[in-house]
Order: C-alpha cells, then sequence, then structure tokens
C-alpha cells in the first residue's frame, strides 16, 4: 500500500482540505484510498460522514481514536484492497513526531499559506523533515502546495519568494476559491463537482494528482520488485482463487 501525508506542524494550513480532496480524486479515479485522520478535531471524518451514498466510497480511519479493546497496530490497518492511504496529520508535531507519521511514505505534500509566520512554520517544518530522516531521498518525496493564494498581495509575493529559495517542487498554487469550502460542505472533491463551477480550480489540482499517481504507481512497482528480489528462488504455486474483499466506510 501506498502512503500519501499531509503534514504542517502549524494549524490552520489546509492540511484537512488537501487531504479530503486528495481522497475524493482517487476514488474518482477508480481507487479505493483509505483516509485516516490523526487530528483530534477529527473534520476528515466529518467530511467522510457527510460523502453522498452514491459517491465513490473512501474507507476512513478514525486515527485520533483509542479503543482499548484493540491493539493501536490493528485500529490503524486499513482493509485488504485499499491503496492508498492518505494521512491527515495532526498539527504541532516536532521532529519525532514528523519523523514518526511520515515513515514509509511515498509522498509528503506540505500545504502553505502565503503569511510570514505560516511561511516560518514551513520552513520549520521542512527543516525538522529532513533531519529526521533515515532515508536519503527523503527530499524527493516532499512537495510544497501554495494554499488560499490571493494573486497580486504582498502576501503572495513573499511566499513566491521563499518557494523559488527551495529545492523542492511547488506542485500547485491554490486560489483562495469557495469551491474548497463548498465541496467540503458536502462531503465531495473538487474534481466531484460540476466543471463549469471549477474551471479555475481543476488544473492546479490535475497537476497536484498526476504527480502523486505517479508517487503511487512508482512506489508499488518498487515494492513488488523488492518482493519479488526477496523470494529469491523461491518457487511460487497457485493458492486457489482471490477472495477479493470491498472497501467499506
Amino acid at each position: 500500500m501506498q502512503k500519501i501525508v499531509i503534514v504542517n506542524s502549524k494549524g490552520g494550513s489546509g492540511k484537512t482540505t488537501v487531504a479530503v480532496n486528495v481522497a475524493a480524486s482517487f476514488a474518482h479515479r477508480d481507487f479505493k484510498p483509505a483516509l485516516m485522520d490523526l487530528d483530534p478535531q477529527g473534520s476528515s471524518m466529518r467530511w467522510l460522514q457527510a460523502r453522498p451514498e452514491s459517491a465513490p466510497v473512501i474507507h476512513g480511519i478514525a486515527g485520533y481514536e483509542s479503543r482499548g479493546a484493540a491493539t493501536r497496530s490493528w485500529q490503524l490497518q486499513p482493509p485488504p484492497g485499499c491503496n492508498p492511504l492518505i494521512i491527515d496529520s495532526p498539527a504541532g508535531l516536532d521532529s519525532r513526531g514528523l519523523a514518526s507519521v511520515t515513515r514509509g511514505a511515498d509522498a509528503i505534500l506540505i500545504p502553505v499559506l502565503p503569511s510570514e509566520i505560516d511561511i516560518h512554520a514551513a520552513v520549520q517544518c521542512i527543516a525538522n523533515l529532513l533531519l529526521s530522516a533515515r532515508s536519503n531521498n527523503t527530499q524527493q518525496k516532499i512537495a510544497i502546495i501554495a494554499n488560499r493564494v490571493k494573486a497580486n498581495t504582498l502576501g503572495y509575493k513573499k511566499l513566491e519568494s521563499f518557494l523559488r529559495s527551495l529545492e523542492i517542487p511547488v506542485l500547485a498554487t491554490l486560489r483562495d476559491s469557495q469551491s474548497f469550502t463548498r465541496s467540503a460542505g458536502a462531503g465531495i472533491g473538487i474534481d466531484e463537482m460540476p466543471a463549469w463551477q471549477v474551471r479555475k480550480d481543476l488544473e492546479p489540482w490535475q497537476v497536484l494528482m498526476t504527480w502523486l499517481e505517479e508517487r503511487v504507481e512508482n512506489g508499488a512497482e518498487r515494492r513488488l520488485g523488492a518482493l519479488r528480489s526477496g523470494m529469491g528462488r523461491v518457487a511460487l504455486f497457485p493458492t486457489g482463487p482471490a477472495i477479493s474483499a470491498k472497501s467499506k466506510r
């Protein structure tokens, strides 16, 4: 299973908006995504509860809950057949928390708002990610999303200057648009809305999703290659028909 993590140590950066829209976009593309909400506010799970029955299924995992009858690892395990896993992380993570939540990730998205405070928080978040990473290619998995942008403002110009200074791709610049607010209230994603309503917002979003799909597909190929390599000379025998399981919300 491929893992996409949305992080930013500062609250209010739009992590949940990005997470639910990524999940909806993958579902819209005939994937079977799982959406894990680690934020105690539970905003992603509330969005999922509002999702229409007719919409493609997304499996929800309320990772902020703790049920004594089951182990933590069992509670957080997506059902078989789900892919990818999208994680909406909580605010306030330190370097250790960032390392834990992003471990094994195929893609790490950092939404950044156009303000001095948010830019400073993003710098610290990226630094903590790179310092705590065990893998040398962690930087290649990170991408920035300029979020809630109002063009031709001082805040946007400062954000542009900051983003140009990074050696990390800026995947999308998302407008400060009501499209995301409307879709959130309806439990759907932006590319599940009528195209004429979200025309100006779809283009940058499609760029983001193309990058993510490539990461998911490449991650699956790497894991399959590692599995085959680890098998060595072990013979493979048929074990009977596969059992398909339908993901449930």
